[in-house]
């Protein structure tokens, strides 16, 4: 029988005021013209880094339901890490504890038994999760690139935000950065918090993961949650036609061009030899 050890709940300050700083920094907004310009800035970099986590952190690296390579891989997880959500290989090994312990008492991140506050974002700014268990994610820590991309988890972000005021100047930096990047992080964890608590329920999952329409269009797809966690493998997960999947539609045309390659199609119920992560 398993011991489930109590979580600290003791916030980094190394982490936290960081979190903090950019959440203020958001409010840079003010100091700017407001401007249609401004708006495209803003969603144009939520969404070309929401399908960074969506297709990149989630999809392939945590549940690998189509393959790339090498090239793309790198690619994949660069883009990714400009959301700064830390490292590829950090985010699939605490990913793949989700699913492996979803609502019970082990999940790092479950509204269920710890509350809202802390499946949202809590679990992130403690400094119980800093380090992650290597052999979760053998598979990917084969490669060293990804290993050094992980290391170095804030060059991304550094670089992007940076090319981004080269291009647009501060205006842009405020909404195609700051601005975008503090949406996009409550967008990710509203998928921890939210999507186990509202919605409704489509397949008898043994956790409280939910489908919702709304937050399916905040990020891309991941709101069909109940869907993905009766089969993580798909590469789809709004199933239904109408249910929008923009993740998955991404990969698509990608699979078309030759870039991903084995897109996993969503099946009735796991098989004995399917993946557990």
């Amino acid at each position: 029988m398993a011991v489930v050890a109590l979580k600290r709940k003791h916030y980094d300050l190394g982490s936290t005021i960081p979190f903090i700083l950019l959440h203020a920094s958001a409010l840079l907004v003010l100091t700017v013209p407001f401007s249609f310009k401004m708006v495209v800035w803003f969603i144009a970099s939520y969404y070309l880094r929401m399908f960074g986590v969506t297709g990149g952190y989630h999809r392939y690296f945590s549940h690998r339901s189509f393959k790339l390579n090498r090239f793309w891989q790198f690619c994949m997880a660069f883009l990714a890490q400009t959301s700064g959500q830390k490292g590829a290989l950090w985010w699939a090994a605490h990913h793949r504890d989700h699913h492996l312990y979803s609502d019970r008492k082990e999940d790092l991140h479950s509204p269920v038994h710890e509350g809202f506050w802390w499946s949202h974002l809590g679990w992130i700014l403690s400094d119980e999760y800093d380090t992650y268990d290597a052999k979760r994610i053998a598979d990917l820590n084969r490669y060293p690139e990804l290993r050094l991309l992980n290391q170095f988890h804030l060059v991304p972000t550094i670089l992007y935000a940076t090319a981004i005021f080269y291009i647009g100047g501060y205006p842009a930096l405020v909404w195609g950065f700051f601005a975008s990047t503090v949406a996009l992080y409550h967008g990710t964890f509203l998928i921890n918090s939210l999507t186990h608590i509202w919605g409704s329920r489509r397949f008898p999952t043994p956790d409280e993961s939910r489908n919702n329409f709304v937050l399916a269009i905040v990020t891309m797809g991941e709101g069909w949650h109940n869907n993905h966690h009766y089969y993580m493998s798909s590469t789809r997960q709004g199933i239904k036609w109408w249910e929008i999947d923009m993740t998955y539609y991404l990969l698509k045309m990608a699979s078309w061009l030759g870039i991903a390659r084995d897109l996993r199609p969503f099946q009735a119920q796991e098989t004995a030899d399917e993946p557990a992560v």
